[in-house]
């Protein structure tokens, strides 16, 4: 057809009196008469298609700085009941966990084996046998149960629950939990049971070609779902009548051990003494106070009030660029010179379409755009700080972003000029 159509255009075309050379002279001399084009032979020709221009881009956008509220000293001295201080041993919570199955999914619950295996487990206790090729698992999800016990915890009393999912699952709403057994860790005894509709703080819905999805769909509750079948046996003394009581993290300082055992023994005079390791003391019980007392004995010592140190700390979260710092960090005076440095980087990929009749081949040529922004700044005297407040305002005086902070605290520990401990998150 298209050659009909070229030799139909050729046949009526007049045929032309002068050369090609003739008729290029004659066009460049009278310009009113235009050198025949392809435009002319082709006028219903497909044009080239149009290449792409859109260029993508990388921006990286620092918000303002926020001015920080002027720092207040405090008015008194600041003390601390013993009980913020410590944690009774003995008296620790106690996890629970195992393995359960979920139904009545909506086609959101596992593709996998092991549902279908657990299913039959399930039925095989019901008397019930079933090929594996024979179940779905689309509304089945195997999960992981756990629970927390709190200390004293008696049997019959309800606790909360927590499921996750452990195969390829995409939401348990609408789920429910089949009877569960949690034990402890060795599997052997159990501690506590649990059934129940789950509740998930989001939704799922998709479609052929869109979806929507709210929080997080793959791990729910069941308030008061689990029942407590044994209880775990705990004392608040000793077989040899003492009462332990551990430092809690972050106030584990040979300070606070003084203070607390210093305490105790002002109020039952030599009944307190430090452990060797530093971090825990032991209370004598009296052998003539009856087990009934114990608890208002120890409840005593617990509220008793001491000045607690404030410990030289730095807790840096390198994640989310969270600095938390302690009273007693002190700086000593030093230089610093901070030089911010941003690499933007953008990809821009053109493709290239050949002409019609052009016999060419599509190609995608790479195209990057590189920038670098670096910051020169001079040194910064950084002059001696005894206080917190005073930490605050020479670091605000760098004017850096939490995320800079951080690498300068590092570095400023490593170089002495930082008096405390870092530790990471």
């Amino acid at each position: 057809m298209l050659i009909a159509l070229l030799l139909t255009a050729f046949s009526a075309a007049p045929a032309p009196a002068v050369t090609a050379q003739t008729q290029a002279a004659s066009a460049t001399q009278d310009p009113q008469v235009p050198a025949p084009t392809a435009v002319d032979l082709f006028p219903r020709g497909v044009e080239a298609p149009a290449q792409p221009t859109r260029a993508s881009s990388s921006i990286i956008v620092t918000g303002e700085r926020q001015n920080a509220l002027p720092a207040v000293a405090p008015r008194r001295q600041l003390t601390t009941p013993v009980r913020s201080l410590v944690s009774v041993r003995g008296q620790e919570d106690n996890v629970v966990l195992g393995i359960g199955l979920v139904t009545g999914l909506a086609g959101t619950g596992d593709s996998i084996n092991a549902a279908k295996q657990l299913l039959s487990n399930l039925l095989l206790t019901r008397n019930i046998k079933l090929d594996l090729q024979s179940l779905a698992t689309k509304n089945i999800a195997v999960v992981q149960v756990e629970a927390v016990l709190p200390s004293g915890i008696k049997p019959g009393q309800r606790i909360d629950v927590t499921v996750s999912t452990i195969g390829d699952a995409t939401s348990l709403q609408g789920g429910t939990l089949s009877l569960t057994e949690l034990t402890d860790m060795t599997g052997r005894d159990v501690y506590a049971t649990a059934s129940g509709p789950i509740t998930v703080g989001g939704f799922q819905a998709e479609g052929a070609a869109a979806s929507a999805k709210k929080n997080h769909t793959t791990v729910g509750t069941l308030p008061e779902g689990g029942k407590v079948e044994r209880e775990v046996p705990t004392a608040l003394a000793s077989e040899h009548g003492f009462i332990y009581l551990d430092l809690r993290m972050g106030q584990d300082s040979l300070g606070n051990l003084v203070r607390v055992v210093e305490a105790t023994n002002k109020l039952f005079p030599g009944s307190a003494k430090a452990m060797g390791d530093g971090k825990s003391l032991k209370i004598q019980v009296p052998g003539d106070l009856p087990e009934h007392e114990h608890a208002a004995y120890l409840d005593a010592v617990l509220r008793q009030e001491v000045q607690s140190e404030a410990v030289a700390r730095v807790i840096v979260n390198e994640r989310t660029g969270v600095i938390v710092m302690g009273g007693d960090v002190r700086l000593r005076p030093g230089a610093i010179a901070q030089g911010g440095l941003t690499v933007t980087i953008a990809e821009t990929p053109q493709t290239s379409q050949p002409g019609p009749f052009s016999n060419g081949q599509t190609t995608t040529n790479p195209r990057t755009d590189l920038r670098i922004d670096e910051e020169n700044n001079s040194l910064v005297m950084i002059p001696e700080a005894v206080t917190l407040s005073e930490v605050v305002d020479v670091l605000n005086v760098l004017g850096t972003t939490p995320r800079d902070l951080i690498s300068i605290l590092q570095a400023m520990a490593s170089g002495g000029m930082l008096v405390a401990e870092i530790r990471r998150m």
